[in-house]
């Protein structure tokens, strides 16, 4: 045919095997997306803070939810549950661990029920003894529920632990709260 060329259909088509080339070596060099498992992995790394800093621990029983939750327990809370962690172990042999509605429940050897429980504030930690209206002395927060008493702990309050540890003693012997 006069007065065409087949030069633009040849650059025509060098150009969409350029493109296509370009689109391929581009494809090849993309992260793979993480897999499922990585995410899950991730998210059982770094629990979720809820409002005030309380941690979102699964439900569970025994030590190791425990431990889950302290470790994930922000700044100085972390290191002053640790140590009455170990205070109520050392007090109590043989103590029952769970963790329930993203709180930490303790609870004495041979008995269904919780003597104590703990949860994460915004600027303290708050124990909570569920029969503390019957311990000598009683803890000093009051609650709405009559035999329930509270420990409030801040940052810059030393624990006294020899009354922590007597408390301990006594909430251990009384029968527990069943949740």
């Amino acid at each position: 045919m006069p007065g065409t060329t087949t030069t633009p259909m040849k650059a025509t088509g060098v150009a969409k095997q350029s493109a296509s080339k370009k689109v391929a070596r581009t494809a090849n060099t993309k992260k793979p997306a993480p897999s499922k498992t990585a995410k899950a992995v991730a998210k059982k790394t770094a629990p979720t803070l809820l409002s005030g800093g309380n941690p979102q621990i699964p439900k569970g029983y025994g030590d190791a939810p425990v431990q889950a939750y302290i470790d994930a327990m922000p700044g100085w809370k972390r290191d002053v549950w640790r140590r009455l962690d170990i205070l109520i172990e050392k007090t109590i042999p043989g103590v029952r661990k769970a963790v329930k509605w993203n709180s930490p429940l303790y609870g004495a050897p041979g008995d269904e029920g919780w003597f104590l429980g703990v949860h994460c504030y915004t600027r303290y930690i708050k124990v909570s003894f569920f029969r503390g209206a019957s311990l000598k002395p009683m803890p000093p927060g009051e609650s709405k529920m009559a035999h329930v008493r509270y420990l409030d702990i801040h940052e810059d309050e030393p624990v006294d632990e020899a009354r922590f540890a007597t408390w301990l003693k006594q909430a251990s012997k009384l029968p527990g709260e069943k949740m």
